[in-house]
Parts: C-alpha cells; sequence; structure tokens
C-alpha cells in the first residue's frame, strides 16, 4: 500500500512539471490566497488531530466548518485561474434584460443605464450562500453532537409539527428510543438544534427558489447566471430530498455522506455564483462611472 501510495504522488508529482514550468506568473493577491489554501489544509490536519485525541465536540464543528471554507477557497482559485475570468470584460454574455423602453432611454442617454438594480443579484447570491454556510454549521453541530436522530420521524415530528420537549416527553422519547432501535438519550437542545436545521432548510430553498426566479425575471434565457441559479436551485432540492431520505433510511451511511455532499455542492455553487456575478455585473458600474 505505502508504494501504491508514493507511486501515485510521484506521477502527480511528473505531470505537474510538464505543466507548472509553463504557467504564467500569477498576481501577488493570488498567491497570497494560494498560501492561505495551504495554511487551512495544515490547521485541518491538526484539529483533525486533536479531534481525536482530545474527544471535543467542538473541534469537530469547527474542524468540517473549515472544511466547507477551504472547499470553496479551492473552487474561488480555480475560478480566478479560469482563462474565462482573466479574459471576462463584459459584452453581450452578461447584458441583462432590457424592456423597450429602457433600450429607447439607454440610446437616448449615450450611455449604459445604472447597475443598481441588476448589482443586487450579486448581493442575493451572497446573503443566500451565507445562510447555506449557517445550515451546513448546525448540520455539522447535529452530527458532532450525535443529534442527527434526535427526530425519527419526517415531516412530522414526533407526530406534531413542534415536538414537546419539556422533561416528561424527552423521556418518553428516550424511552421508545432504547426499546426500538437501541439509540442513544437524547436532550430537549438536541430536539430544537434538529428543528432549527429543518426550518433554515425551508429558508434556504426559498431563498435559492426566489434567487432563481430574480435571474429568470431579470436576465435574458439563456444567460450563463440564469443557468447556474437554476441549477442551484436543483441542487438544493435535491438536498433537501437527501435530508428526509436520511431520517426515514435511520441515517444511512451512503445517505448520510451523499446529504453532506450535496451541501457542500451546494455552498460551493453559491460561491461560485457570486463571485461570477460580480465579475459580469461590474463593466455596467464601469460604464456608470464614466
Amino acid at each position: 500500500q505505502d508504494a501504491v501510495v508514493l507511486a501515485g504522488t510521484g506521477v502527480v508529482a511528473l505531470g505537474a512539471s510538464f505543466v507548472w514550468p509553463t504557467a504564467k506568473p500569477q498576481p501577488r493577491w493570488l498567491r497570497r490566497l494560494g498560501l492561505v489554501a495551504v495554511s487551512l489544509v495544515v490547521l485541518q490536519g491538526v484539529l483533525g488531530g486533536l479531534r481525536v485525541t482530545l474527544f471535543k465536540d467542538e473541534l469537530g464543528i469547527v474542524h468540517a466548518t473549515l472544511a466547507q471554507l477551504f472547499f470553496v477557497l479551492t473552487g474561488a482559485i480555480a475560478l480566478f485561474t479560469s482563462r474565462w475570468w482573466q479574459v471576462a470584460q463584459g459584452s453581450s454574455v452578461a447584458a441583462p434584460r432590457q424592456s423597450a423602453a429602457n433600450s429607447a432611454q439607454q440610446d437616448q442617454d449615450g450611455g449604459a443605464l445604472p447597475s443598481r438594480r441588476y448589482d443586487c443579484l450579486a448581493w442575493l447570491f451572497g446573503g443566500v450562500t451565507l445562510l447555506v454556510l449557517i445550515q451546513l454549521i448546525l448540520g455539522a453541530t447535529m452530527r458532532h453532537q450525535h443529534a442527527g436522530l434526535a427526530i425519527r420521524d419526517f415531516p412530522l415530528a414526533y407526530g406534531k409539527l413542534w415536538p414537546a420537549t419539556d422533561a416528561g416527553s424527552v423521556a418518553a422519547y428516550n424511552r421508545a428510543r432504547l426499546e426500538t432501535k437501541a439509540l442513544n438519550d437524547i436532550t430537549a437542545n438536541h430536539i430544537r438544534l434538529h428543528m432549527a436545521h429543518r426550518l433554515m432548510a425551508v429558508a434556504v430553498c426559498g431563498a435559492i427558489g426566489a434567487s432563481w426566479r430574480m435571474t429568470r425575471r431579470k436576465l435574458d434565457r439563456g444567460h450563463p447566471l440564469r443557468r447556474l441559479s437554476g441549477g442551484w436551485f436543483a441542487l438544493v432540492a435535491v438536498q433537501c430530498g437527501l435530508g428526509a431520505w436520511t431520517v426515514w433510511s435511520n441515517k444511512a451511511a451512503d445517505i448520510t455522506t451523499l446529504h453532506v455532499v450535496t451541501g457542500a455542492l451546494t455552498l460551493l455553487t453559491g460561491a461560485m455564483l457570486t463571485l461570477v456575478s460580480f465579475r459580469c455585473l461590474s463593466p455596467f458600474k464601469s460604464a456608470e462611472a464614466r
């Protein structure tokens, strides 16, 4: 096994040697961003080791959150080093939808339309992406506090829209869990955390759906941002389905893993949408400034 790992590492290094010397020098800020990524990997390894040796749930939550942030950072570096990012100057591809009256007003003024009504898309994507990150932190907290099955039915919660969390009800839940599945005891805070995760899932799904609707209203058919936002909404719909399936399957390992992976992809897609939208709409800012 060691020989296979070393051989694989050597092949990767050999392949990189043919590409790396021919790469163009990158800006200083991008090189520093690469150093930040390397530092995050080192920190992630240290936190992972401490999580094993100290048995601290808090370290596990930080470790999981840092993994999501590193995933977004590497995606951003890949975007910043892409040919599209470096040559994009804003053209008809980035043009927002314009009515006949707006087009006539633009021709009369001899300049571009104000960009504020379109820049809100970029800020909207950024805000919704932050909601996705909060949701992932809630999920990581559930996993590391072993509260992923604090509620074992869906869409109801112990047969109610909002489960009772008094001491007697929690004791009854724990007796049923022990008799049926021999599961660990839960607390009222575990139940509240689980319900917060469910409510945030509804908020995230609604916010992403609203973002998609706004792009459909403001951008032309076939616009890259419009297509990407549609894929974002489809991804979060799959994520919600996997979350329900996780509960129904009694937290099966494969379904739970897919749920976590899809959540990371949802965060990455939102971050890329935010960066791309700022890049695409920046020409309208410059035109307005002129």
